[in-house]
């Protein structure tokens, strides 16, 4: 069950308790207040100026080198596809463990993938996939060592692959000011942020060549009128990306002081999620399920939990009661 299936939880776990909380995504619980749209973003096809007006607002929130670098497309989902056929199929490494999806399309892309364990391990490869930071124990790899990596691949024409999903967060990290040396393209996800996962917005940045080929396979009208208005409001405005960023700083906290109290090992994450090592993972997971807790367990990793943050003080008091309990 992927995170945020409330309609399998409630199938797995009847009569568990309602409503349902659910942690068991990296998604912020307190999303960007929607500004008033007007019907005609609904009425007509999306509007050239409005995707350039978001790729300018995107270019300046992430740091990138101009609008000319960003492609905004209905999610990094559809990117995956896309972006791993920008070179030939032949090789192509993962640093993980991480995202299971970008094997899966480097995979359906016809690349042979290699799970790789270490960053010198990615040197070797055609195409070189690196989540930062990372999902789901929030490793980060320095800037430096992935520009290393970025001019080692490119001596051989081989493109690094960049998703920084949850650099929202973590801004310092970012290579999106880097993508004119050439090889790099850097993934940024608007909806986990943002807390509006289901507008389906997210961008690639890359050198303008490359980032025209992605925009055309892309296609015309790819992002709706009502995400183009959204995504560039919200990009827009400092003052709330500022003030959530402290304000999940604190809730993750406050996770972190309610896990330990449960005597939970946290081994890693970002101010979006943690995860935690238990050898009880399994009856803890069905525990919280049965106490209307959803959070997200890992079949390859079968002692790993991870919880997202709770949206509010009585969720996060619910989170605590039902972790006494399972003592």
């Amino acid at each position: 069950m992927h995170g945020g299936d409330l309609a399998a939880a409630r199938w797995m776990f009847p009569g568990a308790i309602e409503p349902f909380i659910d942690l068991s995504t990296g998604i912020n619980p307190r999303p960007y207040p929607l500004p008033s749209l007007s019907e005609d973003l609904f009425k007509r096809l999306p509007d050239r100026a409005a995707g350039e007006r978001l790729a300018t607002v995107a270019a300046d929130a992430y740091g990138a080198p101009g609008a000319e670098c960003i492609v905004p497309a209905p999610g990094t989902q559809i990117l995956l596809p896309i972006v791993n056929a920008l070179v030939p199929p032949r090789h192509a490494a993962v640093l993980g463990p991480t995202y299971a999806e970008h094997k899966r399309a480097a995979e359906v892309a016809g690349h042979r993938v290699v799970e790789a364990t270490q960053l010198n391990q990615l040197n070797g490869a055609d195409l070189a996939i690196v989540v930062n930071p990372n999902n789901p124990d929030g490793r980060i790899v320095s800037r430096n060592d992935l520009l290393a990596l970025a001019d080692d691949l490119r001596s051989r024409s081989s493109i690094l692959v960049i998703d920084e999903a949850f650099s929202d967060v973590a801004p310092d990290v970012s290579l999106a000011r880097d993508v004119t040396r050439g090889n790099i393209v850097v993934l940024r996800s608007f909806g986990k942020f943002f807390g509006l996962a289901g507008l389906r917005l997210g961008f690639a940045i890359a050198a303008p060549e490359i980032a025209a080929r992605i925009d055309a396979a892309l296609g015309p009208w790819a992002v709706s009128g009502p995400a183009l208005h959204i995504g560039t409001a919200a990009l827009s405005d400092k003052a709330w990306i500022e003030a959530t960023r402290a304000s999940l700083a604190e809730t993750a906290r406050q996770l972190d002081a309610t896990l330990k109290k449960s005597g939970l090992e946290i081994v890693g994450g970002t101010t979006l999620y943690r995860l935690v090592r238990t050898p009880h993972a399994d009856a803890l997971f069905q525990h919280l399920g049965r106490a209307g807790i959803l959070v997200r367990r890992f079949t390859d990793q079968p002692q790993w939990l991870r919880f997202g943050l709770p949206a509010n003080d009585d969720e996060m008091t619910r989170l605590a009661a039902a972790l006494v309990a399972a003592h």
